[in-house]
Formats: structure tokens, sequence, C-alpha cells
């Protein structure tokens, strides 16, 4: 394999494993990108190395992988959740809670695909804050999908998800 061809594997390698979220399996991954699993498992470990400076890191277990940040900043990713916290919403996670609360529920993929970008870190945020809850498709025990909770409900003074202006409209 050329080093332009190992490049362009290690980019596709870190978009997947980026946009994702989540752990992604190493089979997954071989058929997605058409590599060899010993392939795809060389990129990972050279993509390591690479990281080792950085503030991402990939981390694995049982053939499966994930980008994640480094713990060697965890005290200022701690630092920056603590303030996105205590600020308001931001529009982009409104923008994803109307989703949530219309089309619920929904995974973070559909959720991506209304919206045009990754909502991993805003689902994130909005799960801490407790107004969405996480729980496995029932199509599918391989997907999570999004839900408003209860306080959610109950923040916004109605009895169930169906009082929601046009409720009806959007399902």
């Amino acid at each position: 394999m050329s080093i332009e061809e190992k490049n362009n594997l290690k980019r596709a390698i870190e978009g997947i494993l980026f946009v994702s979220g989540e752990p992604v399996g190493l089979k997954k991954l071989s058929k997605l990108l058409e590599q060899k699993e010993d392939d795809i498992r060389e990129m990972i470990l050279e993509m390591r190395e690479e990281f080792n400076d950085r503030g991402l890191i990939i981390i694995s277990d049982d053939e499966k992988y994930q980008l994640t940040t480094s713990p060697n900043i965890s005290n200022i990713i701690t630092e920056f959740l603590k303030t996105e916290l205590k600020d308001d919403l931001s529009p982009a996670s409104l923008e994803t809670l109307a989703i949530i609360a219309y089309k619920g529920p929904i995974s973070r993929i559909e959720i991506d695909n209304i919206r045009g970008v990754n909502s991993s870190f805003i689902l994130r945020s909005l799960l801490v804050r407790g107004l969405i809850t996480k729980e496995k498709s029932p199509n599918s025990k391989l997907i999570n999908v999004y839900r408003i909770s209860f306080d959610m409900i109950r923040n916004l003074g109605i009895e169930n998800i169906h009082q929601l202006p046009d409720f009806d409209k959007y399902q």
C-alpha cells in the first residue's frame, strides 16, 4: 500500500470514528472501507502513535474502536463541559431537542441527517441535563434511540408529549 493510500485510509477511519461518536467494530470498518481487517488494525495502530501528542486518542475493546478525548486533557474538558452546562441551551441544542420531541424515538443518525451535522456532543449535553433519554431501539439492539425525558415533559408544563403544539402534524 502506497503512502497516499495509507493516508487516505487513515483519514477515512478517523472520519468514521469521529462521526460515529460510538464504538465501531473492526468488521464494519473493514466492510465499509473495503479493506482487510489486518490493514485496518495496522492503520489504527499507526494512528494511535500519531495521536500521542494530541487531544484525541483511539480506544479499543473487543475489536471495536472509538475516537475520544485524551485523558491528559480531562481536566480541561471537564471545565469546558461545566461551563457549557451552566449556559442556556444553544440554538443547535434547541433544534436537536425539538427534533427529538417531535420525531422521537429517533436515532442519532436520523438526527444528523435532519440537521446535516454531527450531533454527538449536543446529545451528550442534553442527556447530562436530563432533557432526553437514550435507550436501545426496539428494531435493532445495535442502535440507540433518543426521546424526551419525563423531566422535560414536566418542565414544559404538559402531561404528555402529544400536547406539544402541532404534534400530530409532525408525526
